[in-house]
């Protein structure tokens, strides 16, 4: 796996038994900071995803009937070429997705722990023995592969959010079709493919299509793929949530958030006004569990906001790849004119720029706004860039109204120096996630992790629940002689 895109196998193509060129033709690599074209991959279509799902459902069945240490052993040995290629994927990661480098080795640190976390799976477990009332009747409930999952795959933390679907289907025995975003192919799927291919997992049993909405409907939309594995926007996980539910196909839906951190009037402001700051900033605000709202108690919301205004002053917006900076770009245009379109109706319905709402290229200032209300677009939409919103409360009730009143429920934190306090507001939230005294992007790959309404459909992923999330569940019953009935 050497640097430079022209001497890759890659270039211009996908992984599909091995590297191929794609029916669906050629997509360039663009480097959000400079626009410069880094190479291209190829683009995958309807018929991309035929071929890779016929050849995926005939490889699965000898990938299941492998034995577990052995599909363990793929799966380490996956995880160690990662970490011996860091370089290459890390500096694809800064280039290709605008990230920092200590994002992206972050990134790439907790790829390494899910590929170890899926090669433990294969020897967990895999049924129940339950008792029957039929004495000699054995009861055993087992898990068993789906077939062929398709994972799809979005730009932001293109890596982890990949491998975190991929590594545990593999592991129970499944096939995996990877279908990354355009914008994030190269280190969120065809390095990845790379990696596997080298750690020899045998052909077919991965295949990596890049590609845009024709190459996933057709994935989405496919008989033989009995899962879909979808992390994005809420607006698309809806329609792909709706063919699933038509297809009876089993779906994990991780979508976006509008998540809330609450300061108390008792909160250390030197800590909460830090997890604000990370919490809203972190990879240009371009995360699910963004802090995209801030409720804070009137009587330090002053307070608060001076010192995030402050944290966010010292942050420093450029190229990651060439400078020392804690913010890059946004991903594309579109979502730059998407989130100052946010901040510029908020402030003309009134609300407050202390820092930040200006942009040059694709580089958007850290922004706090102050004097939000619940019907300001601010407050009510998911923001995916740098930009925190204050909104002010007087009581506990008023602030766990206000955080619930989203349809959203993916994070959430509360700050208070009373851990009883926390832990007694936290069961008042309606959200999958809630930290006490910490911000709202955590992520520990052993923890099950998701949404509740709008947020997912109830998927999780993580530790053992990636075992009931990527397999179902068959009852097999079993009697030394058989039973006679009465007639």
């Amino acid at each position: 796996m050497n640097s430079g895109a022209e001497t890759k196998e890659w270039s211009g193509r996908l992984y599909s038994d091995g590297w191929v060129s794609a029916l669906g033709g050629v997509s360039n690599v663009v480097e959000p900071s400079t626009s410069e074209i880094l190479g291209n991959v190829g683009n995958g279509n309807r018929d991309d995803i035929a071929r890779a799902v016929q050849s995926a459902a005939k490889a699965q069945l000898a990938w299941a009937a492998t034995p577990f240490d052995q599909r363990a052993a793929v799966l380490r040995e996956a995880a160690r070429l990662l970490k011996q290629n860091e370089g290459e994927i890390n500096e694809w990661n800064v280039r290709e997705c605008g990230s920092t480098p200590a994002k992206a080795q972050w990134e790439l640190h907790a790829t390494y722990e899910q590929l170890i976390a899926a090669a433990a799976l294969t020897m967990q477990p895999d049924g129940e023995l339950y008792p029957s009332t039929m004495p000699g009747r054995m009861n055993i409930c087992r898990h068993v592969p789906i077939g062929v999952v398709g994972v799809i795959a979005p730009w932001n933390f293109p890596v982890l959010l990949a491998t975190r679907s991929v590594a545990p289907a593999l592991a129970v025995g499944n096939a995996v079709i990877l279908k990354p975003d355009v914008q994030s192919a190269v280190c969120g799927g065809l390095l990845l493919a790379k990696v596997f291919e080298e750690a020899g997992l045998p052909s077919g049993v991965l295949h990596v299509i890049p590609g845009g909405p024709e190459a996933g409907d057709a994935l989405v939309r496919h008989p033989q793929v009995g899962m879909i594995s979808f992390t994005g926007s809420t607006a698309v996980g809806r329609s792909i949530g709706a063919t699933c539910g038509q297809m009876l196909k089993k779906v994990a839906l991780e979508l976006g958030g509008n998540n809330a951190l609450i300061v108390l009037d008792d909160a250390d402001l030197d800590a909460a006004s830090s997890n604000g700051a990370w919490g809203a900033f972190l990879h240009q605000g371009q995360i699910c569990m963004q802090t995209g709202r801030h409720l804070v108690h009137r009587s330090v919301a002053e307070d608060y906001a001076n010192k995030l205004v402050e944290r966010a002053k010292a942050l420093r917006v450029g190229n990651p790849f060439k400078d020392q900076v804690h913010l890059g770009p946004l991903i594309n245009q579109k979502q730059r004119d998407r989130v100052d379109d946010i901040v510029r109706k908020t402030v003309e319905a009134g609300a407050k720029v202390r820092t930040g709402g200006e942009y040059s290229d694709l580089f958007y200032q850290p922004t706090v706004l102050t004097d939000v209300t619940p019907d300001m677009p601010a407050f009510n939409e998911e923001i995916f860039g740098p930009v925190a919103p204050i909104t002010v409360f007087d009581t506990e009730e008023e602030a766990v109204e206000l955080l619930n009143s989203s349809p959203y429920g993916l994070a959430a934190a509360v700050h208070t120096r009373s851990l009883s306090r926390g832990w007694a507001l936290a069961s008042r939230i309606r959200s999958g996630m809630v930290h006490v005294n910490d911000q709202t992007v955590n992520n520990e790959f052993h923890v099950p992790f998701g949404g509740m309404g709008a947020s997912g459909n109830g998927g999780r992923f993580g530790g053992a629940a990636n075992i009931h999330e990527f397999t179902q569940t068959q009852w097999v019953s079993a009697m030394d002689a058989p039973i006679k009935y009465p007639f």
